[in-house]
């Protein structure tokens, strides 16, 4: 008998095993869960062939008019790229920065120096005459810094469209974007929460290369650095000297890359090498050990610096990307319903 009860437990083992082993078929009449479809983010929707029926002209649009007006003023090129920066910084590129009313992001003490809006106000009005209700202000200004880089010597990229233009935007937010006073934890901090690493953070700031800012914004380095009453003793002398004479006033203006301010160029980069960063967080970058050697590296690699930005502003651009919200008509003020 004892053989006879082990054969029976061993064959229970083997059906159960096989049962186990064998897909359960539906029961008649009842629905099974279906598979999980993965979900994609929203800047994987975007496309550079989005508005090729609704506004086919659309780039060539946005081309022509801030190529005449960087003609004009050269300085342009840059304020495009930073405004590109500051609407992506805070609540993804929605064109929440381009709002125009009290409290807004556009009203805040950080969006001060902002320069460009008349520009994008210019191009959406001609991209409407063509092509009404169709374009969002969002990939209107992601498209301009595009074009403003290029203009300005930078490199080329295609550029995904399909963002929609946000409702919301407060002054508070607009305040908790980067002024120039960060440390590298903090810049590091606030480039990650936007999906972007160092790398980013040390290329993008490369745009400095062609960049100015108010003398206002380093009189502290110059004058009283962390309430010492001297320089900040990371810049050359030299170089301190020759900013005093430059900034007699406040509100005037220096460049960013003191060699070569009006080039798309690694100058920048080498600056820092010689302690002429405009910028604490610019001569930041050069010393802190996690971001150092990308500068150093950029600095010796032209080629590797061009591809590495155009990159870049593509992961920038696809920040926070809204798929859901409207197409304004202008600018300035949400639709009206």
């Amino acid at each position: 008998m004892r053989w006879f009860s082990l054969a029976i437990f061993l064959l229970s083992v083997h059906v159960s095993a096989a049962n186990s082993a064998v897909p359960k078929l539906p029961v008649k009449g009842v629905a099974l869960p279906k598979p999980k479809t993965p979900v994609l983010p929203a800047a994987a929707y975007l496309s550079p062939a989005y508005y090729m029926k609704s506004c086919p002209n659309l780039e060539s649009i946005i081309n022509q008019k801030v190529r005449a007006r960087v003609k004009k003023d050269y300085t342009l090129a840059a304020s495009i790229i930073r405004l590109h920066f500051h609407d992506c910084a805070v609540r993804g590129c929605d064109a929440s920065i381009l709002l125009n009313h009290p409290g807004s992001e556009r009203a805040a003490a950080a969006s001060k120096t902002l320069r460009g809006f008349t520009l994008i106000d210019e191009i959406k009005a001609e991209v409407e005459r063509q092509c009404p209700k169709a374009v969002s202000c969002a990939d209107i200004l992601t498209a301009a810094a595009r074009d403003a880089t290029v203009i300005a010597g930078g490199p080329f990229w295609e550029v995904p469209f399909g963002r929609k233009d946000g409702r919301i935007s407060l002054a508070a937010e607009a305040n908790s974007v980067p002024q120039g006073h960060e440390n590298i934890t903090q810049l590091l901090g606030f480039f990650d929460k936007l999906g972007l690493t160092f790398v980013d953070l040390v290329v993008l700031s490369g745009s400095h290369t062609i960049g100015r800012c108010t003398c206002y914004a380093i009189k502290e380095r110059l004058y009283n650095f962390n309430g010492t009453g001297k320089a900040d003793p990371s810049m050359s002398v030299n170089y301190v000297n020759s900013l005093k004479k430059q900034c007699r006033f406040d509100s005037s203006y220096v460049n960013l890359d003191v060699t070569t301010p009006r080039a798309f160029d690694v100058a920048y980069y080498t600056n820092l090498g010689k302690k002429m960063g405009l910028l604490s967080t610019d001569q930041l970058l050069y010393s802190d050990v996690r971001t150092g050697g990308v500068a150093s590296l950029m600095g010796s690699q032209p080629e590797l610096f061009t591809s590495q930005f155009a990159s870049s502003m593509v992961k920038l651009g696809n920040a926070n990307v809204k798929m859901e919200g409207e197409v304004r008509r202008n600018c300035n003020y949400v639709n009206s319903y």
